[in-house]
């Protein structure tokens, strides 16, 4: 049996896509929201399974990656994130590279030879890598249009991952993946997917009411913004960090969501310009981790949202970044 193990979002929908047209397969998928990164502990394997996986951190599942090859199954494995050490073994494939020019895509792409580049374009854009997922689409010579198109279907499948729970997202992940498995070109599922539009119009509600709120922090090359404990601020606030970021490559940013449990949850991008430290940041806190890049903290109390506002201006601000 082959399983596939996917995160939620555009980069985890893509990578596998890009696999599955290279390599068709009656599959059992495990998938869920972009926060929940310890999907190998739904799996249980049998001698002789196939389990590959896209883009969860090998840290966070390493005891369950251990333990589907003690029960007989061949891993393949593909992320961008954290990882950890796997001891090495015939029945095991690392495809890990956490550059901050990488995402999950890219690395099908490579162990594909670029056959379904323009899926690796589109979790580009949605992974928060314009500037590699442009060199991409300019290398397959794609028009100013057809960029547009990719970045905007690449905006939308991740959009379509954050919450706290799947009855916060518009699609299961799941269904996401079938809806655009019958196509390779990613262009024609942009103008035909049913799923598309229904993704554009909510984006644009739920980025509306963010639009509304206003920052906590800005200046100085950073920018924090906080959103109420609402399913639209749990839907948009990983896209719209994504996009405050893109705005301004000199700029840090930090989007706060509150948690229903009174804690508050962070979304934090480094500057395009000084791309590292997001993780450092974060890690320094419980539940914080991520990339250089892009990175999060899942539960901060709330009596330490001003420490937290504190060191993200010091370690991710202009002047911070000057000295580095």
């Amino acid at each position: 049996m082959h399983i596939d193990v996917f995160n939620g979002d555009a980069d985890g929908l893509c990578a596998l896509h890009q696999w599955r047209l290279a390599h068709p397969a009656a599959a059992r998928r495990v998938t869920g929201v972009k926060r929940d990164v310890r999907l190998l502990a739904q799996v249980q394997a049998r001698p002789g399974d196939v389990v590959t996986v896209f883009d969860i951190a090998l840290r966070d599942n390493l005891a369950d990656a251990r333990r589907l090859l003690g029960e007989g199954a061949t891993l393949i494995y593909f992320d961008h994130h954290e990882s950890a050490a796997l001891e090495p073994s015939p029945s095991v494939e690392l495809h890990l590279d956490a550059s901050p020019e990488v995402c999950t895509s890219l690395l099908v792409d490579r162990a594909l030879g670029g056959t379904h580049r323009p899926w690796a374009v589109v979790a580009a854009f949605g992974d928060n890598l314009a500037a590699v997922a442009e060199r991409e689409a300019e290398r397959l010579g794609l028009a100013q249009g057809a960029r547009e198109a990719l970045a905007e279907l690449g905006r939308l499948l991740n959009y379509n991952a954050y919450g706290d729970r799947l009855s916060d997202l518009h699609f299961h992940p799941a269904a996401l993946y079938e809806a655009i498995r019958p196509y390779r070109d990613p262009l024609q599922c942009w103008r035909e997917a049913k799923e598309v539009p229904v993704l554009r119009a909510a984006y644009e509600r739920d980025w509306a009411q963010a639009a509304a709120c206003a920052p906590l922090r800005s200046g100085g090359g950073a920018l924090a913004t906080l959103l109420p404990a609402e399913p639209w601020a749990r839907r948009i606030h990983g896209v719209l960090a994504n996009a405050l970021s893109t705005q301004a490559a000199d700029r840090a940013v930090a989007v706060l969501v509150e948690n229903e449990d009174g804690t508050v949850r962070v979304s934090v991008r480094a500057a395009r310009t000084r791309p590292s430290g997001a993780d450092r940041l974060c890690r320094f806190f419980p539940t914080g981790g991520g990339r250089a890049l892009a990175a999060g903290i899942e539960r901060l109390p709330r009596d330490r949202v001003d420490e937290f506002l504190g060191r993200f201006e010091r370690e991710c601000g202009r002047s911070a970044g000057a000295d580095r």
